[in-house]
């Protein structure tokens, strides 16, 4: 019980925090049309129409470490994802993610990051993707290249992010678990690049080199 308060806490001092700067630059026309690193974003999978989820909810196989889906649902607070530097390197603060960039993804309510190893997903057989660590710490296979076409990550854009330790892609095929998450899809690894592993950044928070947030959409 202290675990889901705390996590919400989190969550509604984070999305405070922005739409109180959101405020304060209302009306400024910044044109930004990348992602940034300290942006606070959803992640919908392009092929399943799907957004990246995670919970306070550990698998019951594999890892058993706090599990990864995907939602139906737009406007769940559990998929909400900062996008942050690589343990060994440094992303300043509003600084536009470059294409092949190696960065963390944190999961925003519960301070884990995206994570992958080498066990098998549940119901495909996959690679198992995870949300790992505490409070943003957590270790070597937590990163992830981001894979676009141009210089930047533009907003726009369906990329892909392939995991730096074990060379697999962030990926949803359709499958669906039963209780306790009901209609969530398995997200997990694949080998090979395809269609369903394209990722398209929909609501969220862009943060600027001069600290302003720009909000896109839902918040």
């Amino acid at each position: 019980m202290q675990a889901v308060i705390m996590g919400q806490l989190r969550v509604i001092s984070v999305l405070l925090d922005f739409i109180l700067l959101s405020a304060m630059c209302a009306g400024r026309d910044v044109d930004s049309s990348y992602v940034t690193c300290g942006s606070l974003v959803k992640l919908m999978n392009t092929r399943h129409s799907v957004r990246l989820h995670s919970h306070d909810v550990k698998y019951g196989s594999g890892s058993g470490q706090q599990s990864v889906t995907g939602v139906d649902s737009a406007d769940d607070a559990n998929s909400y994802w900062r996008i942050r530097e690589n343990p060994n390197g440094i992303c300043q603060r509003g600084e536009p993610i470059r294409c092949n960039q190696a960065i963390r993804i944190t999961h925003l309510k519960t301070g884990r990051n995206l994570h992958s190893h080498h066990f098998s997903s549940p119901l495909s057989n996959n690679q198992e993707v995870s949300a790992f660590g505490e409070n943003g710490q957590g270790d070597d296979l937590d990163v992830w290249a981001v894979q676009c076409s141009g210089i930047f990550w533009e907003r726009d854009d369906a990329v892909r992010f392939k995991h730096v330790g074990t060379e697999v892609f962030l990926s949803i095929t359709g499958e669906q678990y039963g209780h306790p998450i009901r209609g969530q899809r398995e997200v997990h690894g694949m080998s090979l690049p395809n269609h369903h592993n394209y990722w398209k950044v929909m609501e969220g928070v862009f943060i600027q080199p001069s600290n302003d947030p720009v909000q896109h959409d839902e918040l």
